[in-house]
C-alpha cells in the first residue's frame, strides 16, 4: 500500500495458509498482507473461519499449509510450531479473560512484570497511563466483578497494549456487549486506529468497518472473496457471496 510516494513496510504477510480440524478445511489458501498503520476489517457469515484464521495469524494455531511472516521473520510453516513473538502482537478476544483476584490495574500490569521484567512499580505506573488512555481513570482499583462488560473489554485492550504490541488483533470483541458497552469499545478501537496502530478485526459491526478501517476482507468458506478499501468493497462489491452478504446484513 502507498501513500503518495512512500511504500510502508509490511507488518504481516500470510501466504497460502490453511488450516484444518479432523479433515475439513476452515481456513483455505488464505493470503493476505497488511502494511503498517493500516486498520484491515474482516468481515463474512459465521463459520466463515474468520477467527480461525485471525488465531493462525497470531501464530495461536498451527498451520497445515503456507507460512506467516510478522515483521519480516518467520512466525509460522506448515507443520511446525508457530515462533512465539512476545506480546509484539496483542490479541482482544470476545471474552475478556481477566484474573477475577486482580484489579484493573493489576490485570495490566501483570505481562510487562512477568514477561518483560518490567519493575512493578513502573509497570502500574504504565499501567494507569493505559487505563486512562481507554477511559478508565477511575477504576484502577476496581476488580473485573465491580465492571460492566465494556469496562472490562477496555481494560483487556490496556492490557493488550501493556506488552507494547506493533499489530493488535481483535477478534469479535463487541459480541458479548450490549450497544451502549459496544459504543464504549469501538471508541477506543478507533482511537487506536486514527493513532496509526496497525490492526485487524474480526467484527459484525458493520458501522465500524465502514468508518473506521482502511480495508475490508470477506470471507466465506474459509477462503478470502474480496478484499479492498472499505468505501469501494461496501459500495460496489465484485464477489456475489459479498454483495448477497451486504443484502442480509444492512437490509437494503
Amino acid at each position: 500500500m502507498e501513500t503518495g510516494s512512500t511504500k510502508r513496510r509490511t507488518v504481516l504477510v500470510a501466504q497460502g495458509v490453511g488450516r484444518s480440524y479432523h479433515g475439513k478445511a476452515v481456513v483455505s489458501e488464505v493470503d493476505l498482507a497488511v502494511p503498517a498503520g493500516q486498520t484491515v476489517a474482516v468481515l463474512g457469515p459465521s463459520g466463515a473461519g474468520k477467527s480461525t484464521m485471525l488465531r493462525c495469524l497470531a501464530g495461536l494455531e498451527p498451520i497445515q499449509t503456507g507460512s506467516v511472516g510478522f515483521q519480516g521473520e518467520l512466525l509460522s510453516k506448515a507443520g511446525a510450531k508457530p515462533r512465539a513473538v512476545g506480546g509484539r502482537i496483542g490479541m482482544v478476544f470476545q471474552q475478556f479473560n481477566l484474573f477475577p483476584h486482580l484489579t484493573a490495574a493489576q490485570n495490566v500490569a501483570l505481562a510487562p512484570v512477568k514477561a518483560r521484567h518490567t519493575p512493578k512499580r513502573q509497570a502500574h505506573t504504565e499501567a494507569r497511563a493505559l487505563l486512562e488512555r481507554v477511559g478508565l481513570p477511575e477504576h484502577c482499583d476496581h476488580y473485573p466483578y465491580e465492571l460492566s462488560g465494556g469496562q472490562q473489554q477496555r481494560v483487556a485492550i490496556a492490557r493488550a497494549l501493556a506488552m507494547r504490541p506493533e499489530l493488535m488483533l481483535f477478534d469479535e470483541p463487541t459480541s458479548a456487549l450490549d450497544p451502549e458497552f459496544t459504543r464504549e469499545v469501538l471508541s477506543v478501537m478507533r482511537d487506536l486506529a486514527d493513532s496509526g496502530m496497525t490492526i485487524i478485526v474480526v467484527t459484525h459491526e458493520m458501522g465500524f468497518a465502514r468508518q473506521s478501517a482502511d480495508r475490508v476482507v470477506f470471507m466465506a468458506e474459509g477462503r478470502i472473496v474480496e478484499d479492498g478499501p472499505a468505501d469501494t468493497v461496501f459500495t460496489t462489491p465484485r464477489h456475489g457471496r459479498t454483495r448477497q452478504f451486504f443484502d442480509q446484513i444492512l437490509g437494503e
